[in-house]
């Protein structure tokens, strides 16, 4: 069970990632074989499960973290080729960016950034649910 803010919460981050995954794929994915198991970009039901990419956010209470509790944005390339360190710094520089500049558009009501903290891309800031 879970509560109706948080759900709402949770679908409007889920399409900002689907959008976000739209901008990689256009960008990078036909640079790539896909893995041999993954189907090829629109073949199923949700982004996550096709295509060359695959873009979640993971709550995290941000224990020892710069930034502390937020989403960690989690990026995977579904191939078996080595993809060099250079365009995966790029694929998470265009991520920061255009998470960045989307962020009003679908959580006008927040003060929110997206950074990197130490290894990884977060998403933080007022993550409050309003009245419960």
């Amino acid at each position: 069970m879970q509560h109706p803010s948080l759900a709402e919460w949770e679908s409007r981050l889920t399409e900002l990632l689907n959008e976000l995954d739209d901008v990689l794929e256009d960008g990078y994915g036909h640079h790539y074989r896909l893995h041999p198991a993954r189907p090829h970009r629109g073949r199923t039901a949700s982004k996550a499960h096709d295509g060359l990419f695959d873009i979640t956010a993971n709550f995290t209470l941000g224990l020892g973290s710069e930034h502390g509790k937020g989403y960690v944005i989690d990026i995977r390339l579904s191939t078996l080729e080595k993809v060099p360190d250079e365009i995966i710094e790029q694929i998470e520089e265009k991520t920061i960016a255009h998470l960045k500049q989307r962020l009003r558009h679908y959580f006008p009501e927040k003060n929110l950034t997206v950074q990197k903290d130490g290894p990884v891309i977060k998403l933080h800031g007022d993550l409050s649910l309003g009245h419960v």
